[in-house]
């Protein structure tokens, strides 16, 4: 299948985001990062600007570890409590405004989605292309693709038997629309999981992480009020059938590295860099 535009952009991106983290030690200036990727330094500033919405030196701001540190030990304030407590910022718009957790029926969960319709989409997006996937509940399953025959085996394997039909609907569009820079018109979205409590509780506090923002393993647990429980806290956001509208990405280790991603740690690092800059406009 061709490639996109959007997705050839994207691409090009990534590259570049990973040259900059493989040689920050030494800066890269614009025109080695622009050589690295096969364009001039002129079209690459503005490639790049059009898709995050800020330079190329920003972004690696964003992006750096030691951002990322800075950020986790702001004002030496726990991790993400303060918004619990004060809920949306004025200047940020949430995701757990939007979106509504479900989670399958005992016997939905136990049956592996026996009964279950469930139409599926490639869609793309800022980061590449997406399979989408829902039931008449709401989302049921969101994944980055890097080889769409793997992501679809993916999906079967969460709903093993479940009937699957390739075919656009409402749904995949509104969660589509998370993805816009400009959230004025964004509907509820129904997330339609399965999981098991701990995991659903795990998940729901993820949408509790404002945009811009990050967490750690250790502050999920301790929201959960499981403190003891980072570790199975950690396979829980591994386990995250629904990519970037759980926000899973926004949790780091608490050293403030990136850690693991489910769809590459370059991804994770192009989300929150893409992310952090939204909000630095606002």
């Amino acid at each position: 299948m061709e490639k996109t535009q959007q997705q050839l952009n994207y691409e090009r991106v990534a590259s570049a985001i990973q040259y900059i983290q493989d040689n920050f030690q030494h800066t890269p200036s614009l025109e080695e990062i622009a050589e690295h990727v096969h364009l001039s330094p002129f079209h690459f500033q503005r490639l790049f600007s059009d898709w995050a919405g800020t330079s190329p030196k920003k972004f690696l701001q964003y992006t750096q570890v030691s951002f990322a540190k800075r950020l986790l030990k702001e004002e030496q304030r726990s991790l993400f409590d303060t918004h619990m407590i004060t809920g949306m910022s004025s200047t940020s718009r949430l995701h757990d405004l939007f979106i509504q957790i479900e989670g399958m029926t005992p016997a939905e969960y136990k049956q592996g989605g026996e009964g279950l319709e469930i139409a599926y989409s490639f869609q793309q997006t800022p980061f590449g292309k997406c399979l989408i996937a829902s039931t008449e509940k709401g989302i049921c399953f969101m994944a980055f693709v890097d080889d769409a025959q793997e992501s679809l085996a993916d999906l079967r394997k969460n709903f093993a038997k479940a009937t699957l039909h390739e075919q656009e609907t409402a749904l995949h569009k509104e969660a589509l629309a998370l993805f816009t820079k400009d959230g004025n018109d964004l509907k509820a979205i129904k997330l339609h999981l399965k999981g098991t409590p701990f995991q659903l509780k795990v998940w729901q506090a993820l949408l509790q992480i404002p945009l811009g923002e990050i967490s750690s393993y250790k502050a999920i647990a301790e929201k959960i009020e499981q403190p003891t429980a980072s570790r199975a806290v950690g396979t829980a956001i591994g386990q995250n059938p629904i990519a970037f509208l759980i926000p899973c990405h926004r949790v780091l280790q608490s050293s403030g590295g990136i850690g693991g991603y489910r769809w590459k740690p370059i991804r994770k690092s192009a989300m929150l860099g893409w992310e952090f800059a939204q909000t630095d406009k606002q």
